[in-house]
């Protein structure tokens, strides 16, 4: 995620410089033939031609956006089920008896985020070795062994505390008050795989691109007879606005896309290992800082 307030102008043209001078040759063309020969240019309603395409371009930008604070929020509540498995697992199991299995709770679901984060950003090669920073080979194995590497983590923090509850060291409403939290991750986990699987309408996708490149086609036909050899700056000026709302929604559609532009998974999981290792009184890392702007 961009965190840098300064505007990003040449972030922008290096995502749309490829159309951009495909467009800016076009206007070259348009307006050489248009000095050299006795064309004329017809009159077009490019002001009702571009409210009618930056409305459709608004409506896509929102649904994007729409995609992309959803992931946010998401990630928000796993935030905060998470301290609160940190907290009852704290507070319910007893000290010394229940001191490791407390400090296995913990762990697993440090390196269930982790696992989960390496899940949505498709980084597979990674996520074996985000589990064993924090789990030994033969507690990650079972989970490794699974479809959903992460959901295998969960179920088995579920069984912990199943253990916990037939060794004594909770009762049957502690229990279900931490399953009740294990509910609660396990919807959000659903609810992002939800949005990663299930990408934007083929119609928000295709058709935006298509009208922009259609309008930014006619654009300098347009333009010509009042700009005269002006136009290419003119059109490509104007085209660029298009080309950069187009790509805006392109960006944000994909919320765990592993781009610049995505929910900044890797900090919000070192908060999490944070808080959950202080509440143990474990040693815990710093918070992640923003790399040249961007916050990973």
């Amino acid at each position: 995620m961009i965190v840098d307030a300064r505007p990003r102008l040449t972030k922008i043209v290096h995502d749309v410089w490829k159309p951009l001078l495909v467009l800016f040759v076009w206007d070259c063309l348009v307006t050489g033939f248009y000095i050299w020969s006795p064309f004329r240019a017809p009159e077009l309603p490019l002001t009702l031609f571009g409210t009618a395409l930056a409305l459709f371009l608004g409506f896509r930008d929102n649904s994007a956006y729409q995609r992309w604070w959803e992931g946010r929020v998401l990630w928000g509540a796993m935030i905060n089920a998470s301290r609160s498995l940190a907290r009852q697992a704290r507070n319910f199991l007893p000290d010394p008896d229940a001191r490791d299995l407390k400090r296995s709770i913990v762990l697993r679901h440090v390196a269930y985020v982790n696992a989960l984060r390496c899940q949505l950003r498709q980084h597979v090669d990674f996520r074996e070795g985000e589990l064993l920073r924090f789990l030994s080979r033969g507690e990650a194995e079972p989970a490794l062994r699974r479809t959903n590497v992460a959901n295998g983590l969960l179920d088995g923090t579920g069984r912990r505390i199943e253990d916990a509850r037939k060794r004594g060291w909770i009762d049957s409403i502690q229990q279900a008050s931490m399953e009740s939290v294990l509910v609660d991750i396990a919807n959000a986990q659903g609810g992002m795989e939800r949005l990663k699987n299930t990408p934007l309408p083929n119609q928000y996708r295709f058709f935006p691109q298509l009208f922009t490149r259609l309008f930014c086609f006619v654009l300098p036909i347009g333009l010509v007879e009042t700009l005269g050899i002006a136009t290419p700056v003119g059109s490509t000026l104007a085209g660029l606005m298009f080309l950069a709302v187009l790509q805006i929604g392109d960006d944000l559609v994909d919320p765990f896309a592993d781009s610049v532009h995505d929910v900044p998974m890797s900090a919000m999981c070192r908060t999490i290992e944070i808080d959950l290792l202080e509440a143990i009184g474990d040693p815990a890392p710093e918070p992640l800082k923003p790399v040249k702007g961007v916050l990973w």
